[in-house]
């Protein structure tokens, strides 16, 4: 695939997507309606839509022909990725004031509604999946795959990660612990999004394992880069704080091993995750570039 033709599908999925988000999103003049508000600034703030581009590359990698059960997962797998963001930008956590180039929801809107709009998220994410079940005939793969999105976002996976992220590392941190933090706060998230797509288009058990094998070293990898380019990047090419992990005496793959190390490592996981995508032997062209382009993103 060209990377002309590469671009142009990933744009198209990306505006799809946006789409989809705004016909889920919440509206209306009731007295909460502040609420709508935050909600809606936070998740169409920007972003590269990473999460559902992947869930839906992964529906049809399996031919999956159903879009209607798929849809409400895309719009609950951002909700949820952007109800994390917004937590983590808030003063008690990591005190960011920009996030995608824009003021965060807490400096738009006070930190109270700042963390109701997280919770606002949250919440809102799994209403919005529930729908899919509006197709009766497909209940079995729609209530494994909201297990998959309750498991991977809970205790065991996203919040769990950013859980141990918050108690923080000390110099004697060894890897392991850090690969444990980094692939439940950013892997798990990447999981759910392959597992997802693949278990609605009808993947078997073995397929659905094997994208989660895919997403863990991909996870990892890509959270190692955000390591990376919190050192080298700028604020410009960033859209938001660089040298946070600096500013907050967070233990991050650079401080650990070193830059030249963590690229390798960036590398090699990336290399990982791709031969077991091969070996799933589905045309996988486009996720194959889409993963690659991990490697050397800038933002």
């Amino acid at each position: 695939m060209e990377r002309e033709v590469f671009n142009r599908l990933q744009q198209e999925k990306k505006e799809y997507i946006e789409k989809v988000l705004k016909v889920f999103l919440p509206f209306g003049d009731e007295p909460q309606n502040k609420i709508y508000e935050a909600m809606n600034y936070s998740v169409l703030a920007g972003g590269k839509r990473l999460r559902p581009i992947l869930m839906l590359a992964a529906f049809e990698m399996f031919e999956g022909n159903e879009k209607e059960i798929l849809e409400p997962f895309l719009a609950a797998i951002e909700m949820i990725h952007t109800y994390s963001l917004v937590h983590d930008d808030l003063p008690a956590m990591d005190n960011d004031e920009y996030r995608r180039g824009k003021k965060t929801t807490h400096a738009v809107y006070g930190e109270a509604i700042g963390i109701l709009a997280g919770d606002a998220l949250l919440n809102y994410a799994f209403e919005t999946a529930c729908l899919a079940f509006k197709k009766s005939q497909y209940c079995q793969q729609i209530a494994e795959a909201m297990g998959v999105l309750a498991r991977k976002s809970g205790i065991r996976g996203m919040l769990g990660g950013q859980v141990v992220d918050m108690e923080g590392f000390t110099e004697k941190t060894e890897k392991s612990e850090l690969d444990y933090m980094y692939r439940l706060k950013t892997g798990a998230l990447l999981e759910a999004s392959l597992m997802i797509g693949t278990i609605l288009a009808g993947g078997t058990a073995k397929e659905v394992k094997m994208m989660e094998q895919v997403a863990e070293s991909i996870g990892l990898a890509f959270q190692i880069q955000d390591d990376i380019l919190d050192v080298v990047s700028s604020v410009e090419v960033l859209g938001k704080p660089i040298h946070s992990d600096e500013k907050n005496n967070k233990i991050t793959y650079v401080n650990l091993l070193g830059l030249d190390e963590s690229q390798k490592e960036v590398k090699k996981l990336t290399e990982d995750g791709l031969n077991t995508l091969k070996n799933l032997n589905k045309n996988a062209e486009f996720l194959e570039i889409l993963l690659n382009s991990l490697i050397n993103r800038k933002n």
